[in-house]
């Protein structure tokens, strides 16, 4: 699974996702992508999970980019534990997802059914909703 070699604070504060995604919302690599529709975390295991989905779906042909990283530490405290005694151990490490995000492309020369049935089935692993968008949808349209 992915998660930080080394990081500068072992805890962080829960943050806020207002807005867009500002950088990540446009097609770069591949020719097939899947972009987020609205905010939310996404762990390093449904990452993962969505990873197998679309390789397993590709048949092992083409080439896949994952353009999100889970580098923000969610902690929880332990069932039944008091109030005080400091902020709970890091449970995981999720990406935070803005709207227009791409956070999966797919290229090299797939057939374009296949690709898509293979974004289709990562669709089903992710925890927020989400769109196939080719790199030549115009950007700054409907999300």
């Amino acid at each position: 699974m992915l998660l930080p070699k080394r990081v500068k604070y072992r805890k962080t504060m829960r943050g806020r996702m207002k807005g867009r995604a500002s950088r990540g919302a446009e097609v770069h690599f591949g020719d097939l992508g899947l972009q987020a529709l609205e905010p939310g975390w996404v762990s390093a295991r449904q990452i993962e999970a969505a990873r197998r989905a679309i390789v397993r779906g590709m048949r092992r042909r083409g080439k896949i980019w994952i353009r999100i990283f889970p580098d923000k530490p969610i902690t929880h405290k332990a069932a039944e534990t008091r109030m005080g005694k400091g902020k709970g151990a890091v449970e995981y490490w999720a990406a935070v997802i803005r709207p227009g995000r791409i956070m999966f492309e797919i290229g090299g020369g797939l057939p374009d059914d296949i690709a898509r049935e293979a974004l289709h089935q990562a669709q089903y692993k992710l925890p927020i909703r989400t769109k196939i968008v080719t790199r030549y949808d115009r950007v700054g349209g409907e999300l």
